[in-house]
C-alpha cells in the first residue's frame, strides 16, 4: 500500500501513469516448467497461411492508429487496410489470400471498435463469413467477436445467436473436404465456441448453465489459454474452485503474453483482442487474488493490467483503464475490511479517477442516430457506492456520502442483485473485456 501513497496526493487530476510508475511490480512472475508449452492451438496464423505482405500492412495500419489515436490516424489506418483488401494480395479464393483478407477485417473491425464505432465495427466483421475457403479460426474469431460487442452493448440475445451461428460454423466444418487438414485444430476451435456460449451463461447469472459449456475437456490444460481459457477461468471462480482458478487464469496470463511477444497474426479483434485477453487475465487473476487474501499479489497482477492497458491505448481516459483502476480500488476496499484497517485516502483517490473516466452519460445526450452508447454503469455505480462508504464513515462528509449513494443506486441496472448486494458478494467478477459484471 506505500508504494502507491506517495501519489495519492495527485490521483485524481492525473493521468493512470501516475498511479503505476514506479509503483507495482511489472515483471511476470515465472510458472512451474510444467506449465509450459505451445500457446498456438487455434489462436494464431503461421506464416505458410498468410500473405506476408497483406500482414505488412495490416500491421502497419494498426500502429499508425495506435501511435497518434487522432482522427487523422483513424482515417489513415482505415484507408491502408481498405486498400489492402482491394489488392491483389488479398483477392480470389486462395486460402492464404482469404486468410489475409479476413485478417484485414479483423483489423478494421479493430479500429472501429477502439474509435467507439461499434455498429460499423460489428458490419465489418459480418462480411469474414463470406470467406468460406479461409482458416476455420479467422470465421470463428470473427464471430467471437461479434458476440463480445452485443455483450458490451448489453445486447445479450444478439450475442447468445452469434454464439448459436459460432456453433453451427464450427460443428458444419466437420462436413468439408478439407476437415481433415484443419482436423487437429478443430477440437480447440469447437472449445472455444462453446466457451462462448459459456460466457453468456455467465453474464446471465445461470453458472449451473454455464456447466454444460466448460465439460471435462478443459481439464487438459492444453486448453488454457486464449478467450476460451479466460472464460473457463471465470467459471472456475464463480464456482470457488479458486485454486484451479488460479492456475488457468495464471496460464492464460502467460500464453497471452507469449503470443503478443511472438508477434503472430492473432485471431481475435476488438474487446477478443491479444491486448484485451492481456488485460482481462491480469485483471481477473488480481480480483481473485484480492479474494483470497493474497493482497501483494492482487496488486501486483491488477499494476500490471493497468500498465498493459496504458501500453495498450496509450489514452489516460479510456474505459479499459477506468475498468481497471476499479479493481485497484475494491481490491483496496476488501483489504482495508479485511484487515481493519484504514486506506480511506487511496481509495478516494482511486474512485475519483474511476468516476472521471467511466462518467455516465445523462438521457440529454442521447439523441436518436447517435453511436451506440456502451453503457459501464453497473462498474460506474459500483465505484460510486464504495466511494459513498468511504465518505460516509467520515463526520463531516456523510451528506455528501449519502447524496453519492443515491446517485449509484440510481444508475445501477444489474438485473440480478442489488448495488448493496454487489458490494457484499465477494464471488463477483468485472470482466474488462465486456465491461460487465459476472
Amino acid at each position: 500500500m506505500l508504494r502507491i501513497a506517495s501519489k495519492l496526493s495527485s490521483i485524481a487530476s492525473s493521468s493512470s501513469s501516475a498511479l503505476t510508475a514506479n509503483q507495482f511490480p511489472t515483471k511476470l512472475s515465472p510458472l512451474p516448467t510444467s506449465f509450459f508449452r505451445p500457446f498456438t492451438i487455434g489462436l494464431e496464423l503461421e506464416d505458410h497461411m498468410v500473405v506476408p505482405d497483406a500482414i505488412g500492412m495490416i500491421n502497419y495500419a494498426l500502429k499508425v492508429w495506435r501511435t497518434e489515436r487522432s482522427l487523422g490516424a483513424f482515417r489513415m489506418g482505415l484507408c491502408v487496410l481498405k486498400h489492402c483488401i482491394s489488392t491483389e494480395l488479398t483477392e480470389g479464393k486462395d486460402p492464404k489470400r482469404e486468410n489475409s483478407k479476413g485478417m484485414a477485417m479483423l483489423a478494421m473491425s479493430t479500429i472501429l471498435y477502439e474509435r467507439g464505432e461499434y455498429t460499423e465495427a460489428i458490419e465489418k466483421i459480418e462480411d469474414v463469413q463470406e470467406l468460406t475457403n479461409s482458416y476455420l479460426g479467422v470465421r470463428v474469431a470473427a464471430l467471437e467477436t461479434q458476440a463480445g460487442l452485443y455483450l458490451e452493448l448489453r445486447q445479450d440475445d444478439l450475442a447468445a445467436a452469434v454464439a448459436d451461428k459460432c456453433m453451427k460454423v464450427v460443428e458444419n466444418q466437420r462436413q468439408a473436404k478439407d476437415f481433415e487438414v484443419q482436423a487437429k485444430d478443430f477440437e480447440a476451435h469447437f472449445l472455444r465456441a462453446k466457451a462462448l456460449k459459456g460466457l453468456i451463461e455467465l453474464v446471465n447469472g445461470n453458472v449451473d448453465s454455464a456447466d454444460d459449456f466448460f465439460d471435462k475437456s478443459h481439464d487438459d490444460s492444453k486448453y488454457w489459454d486464449g478467450t476460451a481459457g479466460l472464460s473457463y477461468a471465470e467459471f472456475l471462480h464463480k464456482k470457488q474452485d479458486y485454486t484451479k482458478a488460479t492456475e488457468v487464469y495464471r496460464s492464460v496470463v502467460h500464453g497471452a503474453v507469449q503470443i503478443k511477444r511472438a508477434g503472430n497474426p492473432y485471431l481475435g479483434a476488438g474487446n477478443m483482442s491479444v491486448d484485451e485477453l492481456i488485460v482481462g487475465s491480469m485483471c481477473a487473476l488480481g480480483q481473485l487474488e484480492a479474494l483470497t487474501g493474497n493482497y501483494y499479489w492482487a496488486e501486483h497482477r491488477l499494476g500490471q493490467a493497468l500498465s498493459r492497458a496504458e501500453e495498450a491505448y496509450g489514452d489516460s481516459k479510456h474505459p479499459t483503464l477506468g475498468v481497471a483502476l476499479a479493481s485497484i480500488a475494491l481490491m483496496y476496499r476488501r483489504k482495508a475490511i479485511q484487515e481493519h484497517s484504514s486506506s480511506l485516502l487511496i481509495q478516494e483517490g482511486l474512485y475519483r479517477k474511476v468516476m472521471d473516466i467511466l462518467k455516465v452519460p445523462s438521457e440529454e445526450t442521447k439523441t436518436e442516430g447517435a453511436a451506440p452508447l456502451v453503457d459501464r454503469s453497473d462498474i460506474a455505480a459500483l465505484a460510486r457506492g464504495a466511494y459513498a462508504e468511504v465518505l460516509s464513515v467520515q463526520e463531516d462528509r456523510k451528506d455528501e456520502g449519502e447524496k453519492l449513494k443515491n446517485l449509484a443506486e440510481s444508475i445501477w441496472k444489474h438485473r440480478r442483485m442489488s448495488l448493496a448486494e454487489a458490494l457484499e458478494t465477494d464471488t463477483n467478477i468485472i470482466d474488462s473485456r465486456i465491461s460487465r459484471i459476472i
